[in-house]
């Protein structure tokens, strides 16, 4: 069995070969390995369970998330619409309701 490339999108080292191109099966990306991708690659988030988000998801927090500088926490449950990706530490901006602007991981969300 031949070595195949990882998933240029989500770095899944479980490609296989699909006739002349390789394909990902977590993420569904097909490519071809002999032609040199020359766009700048995105990065992808995944939420607790492996399902990658995109901006504009609504997540659900699967765990009660302690807030710096306020008296409650954002409780396991709690709805968050319009999810806004970014590439840091924490990589999903979004409003919350009662809570304002807000910075979460994507470890701590599931897709709704």
């Amino acid at each position: 069995m031949s070595q195949t490339t990882p998933c240029p999108m989500c770095k899944s080292a479980f490609t296989y070969e699909l006739d002349n191109l390789l394909a990902c099966p977590e993420c569904g990306h097909e490519w071809d390995p002999n032609v040199a991708d020359d766009k700048e690659q995105t990065f992808v988030v995944k939420d607790s369970n492996g399902n990658i988000l995109q901006n504009g998801d609504t997540v659900v927090t699967i765990k009660n998330l302690p807030v710096k500088g306020a008296s409650q926490s954002i409780k396991a449950g709690t709805k968050v619409r319009n999810i806004r990706l970014v590439d840091s530490d924490h990589n999903i901006d979004c409003k919350i309701d009662g809570f304002g602007a807000m910075a979460l991981k994507s470890e701590f969300v599931k897709k709704a």
